[in-house]
């Protein structure tokens, strides 16, 4: 396999997104993508849990493109748990510890370590 780092960000972005999203399926998690939230945010996949959980993952291409963006913390507000998923170039110790990480090859995502839990508020919740 060549390396995902070749591939321009878009292309590495739509991997990862697609890998991801086979991901929830795979788990039984019902996934949305580009879900716009009600403070006016979008996320890149939203997927509802069997047991009503919500969970973010936000797929980053890149370093740049992680620290570029600053509004992914404001995502756990309005989620259970907060994932990202990557590729396999991607620096993994860029990622805090209490968000889950999801490594994507190229077709199936691997989670490296789940994400720390804290339950929505029920209005919160009912507004989803």
């Amino acid at each position: 396999m060549s390396s995902a780092v070749s591939l321009p960000a878009p292309l590495r972005t739509a991997s990862v997104t697609r890998a991801a999203r086979r991901h929830c399926v795979q788990r039984g998690w019902a996934p949305l993508l580009e879900f716009s939230l009600p403070a006016g945010l979008r996320t890149d996949i939203m997927a509802l849990k069997p047991d009503g959980c919500f969970t973010i993952i936000e797929v980053k291409s890149c370093a740049r493109d992680f620290q570029a963006d600053a509004k992914w913390e404001f995502y756990r507000d309005w989620c259970d748990e907060l994932h990202f998923a990557v590729d396999l170039d991607f620096p993994q110790e860029l990622i805090p510890a209490e968000v889950g990480l999801i490594v994507c090859d190229g077709f199936e995502a691997h989670p490296l370590r789940e994400a720390e839990t804290h339950p929505l508020a029920g209005a919160r919740r009912k507004s989803l």
